[in-house]
């Protein structure tokens, strides 16, 4: 099992995106997508508990964004069976985002 967790940053105003739901989902062994954990991000854009025992294997991030161009982000990624942690913060502007695996 591993534990994730996100931080979003609105890059148009240089501040912490906050109130910014999320929600991990796992692909299930049938092709359906299953929701582990939701929650919304905190004063300083982070969800630092999202999950704490994330199974292996493709897992996604979900995030409602509301903005203008991409109403909601997904951050589809594989998790290992090595119980890490994953960290993927979003940066996020009105007309674009990007993602990375943080520490």
């Amino acid at each position: 099992m591993s534990s994730v967790s996100t931080h979003v940053l609105d890059t148009t105003a240089g501040r912490p995106a906050r109130g910014v739901p999320v929600t991990l989902e796992h692909l299930a062994a049938n092709g359906t997508w299953t929701p582990l954990a939701s929650r919304r991000t905190d004063a300083d854009g982070r969800v630092a508990d999202l999950c704490a025992d994330a199974p292996a294997g493709e897992l996604r991030l979900v995030f409602t964004t509301n903005t203008p161009f991409f109403p909601t982000v997904t951050v589809h990624f594989l998790a290992d069976d090595d119980g890490g942690h994953y960290h993927l913060p979003l940066l996020l502007s009105p007309f674009g985002y990007a993602t990375y695996r943080g520490s």
